[in-house]
């Protein structure tokens, strides 16, 4: 008999991927998604057109929000999962200094609602539970590389509320026994990725100057340094998380970590153009090394009002139990995503024209 897994925010970068992922595996998979004046599953598209195929459907939508203690109850009563991945999220780290109420409604208090949910059903004996945690809740940490004994010192109502829930994660299994899990991954992105997030606004951008639609891609931080890697590889940590005998935390990293500069870099160099940066500080420019023609620019709106500085995981916990490492480098991902946007854009034959490289899997961080 197949497993059952149910996934909160199954609509984003993360659900989509982790159902893909489970119904390979032959999972029945249940999601929840909040009710909207709007259809919102662009991302699992090609997963109900896989289900149309003649076959049973194994993908099965639910409406209910974290907000809603109730709806959280009655779908996890319903569809009695073997396995919980909590994804939903305000997961917009600048948008949370404005709404930090609502953020931490949903990212702290959410998931005491789906543990509460889960011992009072009581059927803590039997289901697992992921919460996805952040490294931003390492924050303005000293310590490089962050591992799962880092201290943690939080500079965001975003990463403030995911704190809290990675303390009720591991409250629910010391108290209650709750098989629960804490994934602290690093930044992780893919061609699905929301365009509000600076990895594919440069990539969109770039798309959209290539098309002649914008001239310009406007950023804050060039210098903030991020662990990047693909959510294809850590949606597999996560699963690999709950099959584990019992519960714990655990870093998904690459171990290499690069600015939002260099990712602007690469990401031009796909289309052909070398960036020369002048200036400084929020004057600085990042001009077409050939044209001259401003592609960079920068602004102050941008920028969080208490800023992070270097975040990058040790993830040997997870090589050594889980038998996890990430399988796409960086530049990996950042070809994918300006293949995937520039054909998104119109150039549906479009190949790199970046020089040629050893494309394959990272080394072990």
């Amino acid at each position: 008999m197949s497993k059952i897994a149910l996934i909160t925010g199954i609509t984003g970068q993360d659900g989509s991927y982790l159902a893909q992922l489970l119904l390979t595996k032959g999972y029945e998979v249940h999601g929840i998604r909040r009710r909207a004046s709007s259809f919102n599953t662009m991302r699992l598209e090609a997963l109900h057109q896989h289900s149309l195929s003649g076959a049973p459907s194994r993908l099965r939508l639910h409406f209910g929000d974290l907000t809603d203690a109730s709806s959280v109850t009655q779908v996890i009563a319903k569809v009695q999962p073997d396995e919980i991945y909590n994804l939903g999220a305000q997961s917009h780290v600048n948008v949370s200094f404005g709404t930090p109420e609502y953020t931490t409604d949903v990212n702290a208090l959410g998931p005491v609602r789906i543990l509460e949910a889960i011992r009072s059903l009581k059927i803590g004996n039997k289901v697992r539970f992921y919460q996805a945690s952040t490294s931003e809740i390492f924050g303005a940490t000293q310590e490089a590389p962050q591992n799962e004994s880092t201290a943690f010192s939080p500079r965001s109502p975003y990463a403030i509320a995911k704190l809290h829930a990675y303390w009720t994660t591991r409250l629910y299994r010391q108290a209650y026994g709750v098989h629960a899990s804490n994934g602290i991954l690093f930044n992780h992105e893919s061609p699905m990725r929301g365009e509000t997030f600076v990895t594919r606004k440069i990539t969109r951008g770039i798309a959209d100057i290539e098309r002649g639609l914008q001239s310009s891609i406007v950023l804050g931080n060039l210098d903030a340094t991020r662990d990047w890697g693909h959510a294809r590889d850590y949606v597999e940590g996560m699963w690999r998380m709950l099959q584990q005998p019992e519960g714990d935390d655990y870093v998904l990293a690459t171990g290499v970590s690069h600015t939002v500069r260099t990712f602007v870099e690469t990401a031009f160099r796909h289309v052909g153009r070398t960036i020369i940066w002048e200036g400084e500080d929020l004057s600085e420019v990042g001009r077409d090394a050939v044209s001259g023609q401003v592609l960079v620019r920068c602004d102050g709106q941008h920028l969080r009002p208490s800023e992070v500085g270097a975040l990058i995981g040790d993830a040997s916990k997870a090589k050594a139990r889980l038998g996890w490492t990430p399988r796409a480098s960086f530049e990996d991902l950042v070809e994918e995503m300006m293949v995937h946007d520039m054909r998104l854009g119109g150039f549906s034959n479009f190949t790199s024209r970046a020089p040629s490289r050893q494309s394959g899997l990272l080394e072990s961080a």
